[in-house]
C-alpha cells in the first residue's frame, strides 16, 4: 500500500485500479447474495460495468497520466460514452429478463466505487502542487499529500477506535456492528484528529504550524466520521448477505471492501470538503 502510496504517479494509478476491480467483483457478489436476480446478469454486464467504472478513474486522471501521446482522461471519457451506449443495448438484446433493479445496482456500484477511487485520483492528480487558501494564506501541499493523509487518518482512526474500545467501550454504537462502542468511535476520532494534526505539519513542512494543524484537524475529522459511516454501511452489505467478509484476499482479515470500505465513503466527503472549502 505505502509502496503504491509513494513510488510514483504510476504505482499510485495501478495499486487503485487493483482496488477498484477487486472491490467491484466482490461488491458483484454481495449484491448477488442479496438478491438472487443480480446473479443472472450478462458476462457483458458484469464486465462492463467494472471498465465503465474504471473509465471513471481515468477520467479524473487530468492531465496528469499521458501514455505514448494519449491522455489517459481522453480515453476515459471517450471509452465511458461508448459503455454509456452499448451497455444498455447490450441488455435489451442479450438479457433474458430485463430488470431495471439490476441496472439500478450496478449504477450504485458505480457511485460507491468507482466515483470515490476517481475522486481519490483527482486528489493525487490535480496538478504537481495543491494550493490550500485559509485566512487569506495559501498553503502548498505536493500532489500525493492529501491521499497519503486519508489514508493515514483511516489506519489512525481504525488502530485508536479499537485500543479506546478495548480499554473503556461499554456502550454498544450499533446493532449493525456490535462489537463497535461508541467511547472507542469517539476516542478514535478524536485520536486520529490529534495525531494527523500534530504529526503531519512536521512530516510535510518540517516544522509546526497552528493554520497547517487546522487544516489537517479538518481533513482528520471528515475522514474519521465518514469512514466510521462507510465501515458501518459495508457491515449492513455483509449481514444482508449473510457473509462474514465480504471477500478472501487475507485470511482473518476479509477482501477488498473489508478493506477499504471506509475510505470509499471518505474520500467522496473530503474531496468535497477540500474543493468547496479550502481551494
Amino acid at each position: 500500500m505505502l509502496l503504491g502510496l509513494l513510488w510514483n504517479q504510476w504505482s499510485f494509478f495501478i495499486l487503485f485500479s487493483i482496488i477498484h476491480f477487486g472491490c467491484w467483483m466482490e461488491y458483484q457478489k454481495l449484491i448477488g447474495l442479496i438478491d438472487k436476480d443480480y446473479q443472472q446478469i450478462t458476462p457483458f454486464h458484469k464486465y462492463g460495468v467494472m471498465l465503465a467504472g474504471w473509465c471513471i478513474m481515468l477520467y479524473f486522471t487530468n492531465n496528469a497520466y499521458i501514455i505514448f501521446g494519449l491522455r489517459l482522461e481522453e480515453l476515459g471519457w471517450w471509452a465511458g460514452m461508448i459503455f454509456i451506449f452499448v451497455l444498455p443495448i447490450n441488455e435489451i438484446l442479450f438479457a433474458k429478463h430485463i430488470q431495471l433493479k439490476n441496472i439500478g445496482y450496478s449504477a450504485l456500484g458505480l457511485l460507491y466505487i468507482s466515483l470515490s477511487w476517481g475522486l481519490m485520483m483527482d486528489l493525487r492528480s490535480s496538478g504537481e502542487t495543491i494550493d490550500i487558501h485559509l485566512h487569506d494564506t495559501m498553503y502548498i501541499m505536493a500532489a500525493g499529500s492529501l491521499p497519503v493523509v486519508i489514508v493515514a487518518s483511516i489506519w489512525v482512526n481504525d488502530t485508536m477506535a479499537y485500543i479506546a474500545g478495548s480499554f473503556i467501550g461499554k456502550t454498544s454504537l450499533s446493532k449493525i456492528s456490535p462489537q463497535k462502542t461508541w467511547e472507542g468511535t469517539i476516542g478514535g476520532i478524536l485520536l486520529c484528529i490529534a495525531v494527523i494534526g500534530f504529526l503531519f505539519p512536521w512530516i510535510y513542512f518540517s516544522h509546526f504550524d497552528f493554520l497547517i494543524a487546522f487544516i489537517l484537524f479538518q481533513i482528520a475529522a471528515v475522514t474519521s466520521i465518514a469512514g466510521t459511516f462507510g465501515d458501518l454501511l459495508q457491515s449492513k452489505l455483509k449481514r444482508m448477505a449473510g457473509v462474514k467478509d465480504s471477500g478472501t484476499l487475507m485470511p482473518g482479515h476479509g477482501g477488498f471492501l473489508d478493506r477499504f470500505d471506509s475510505m470509499l465513503l471518505a474520500v467522496p466527503f473530503v474531496w468535497l470538503y477540500v474543493y468547496i472549502f479550502m481551494k
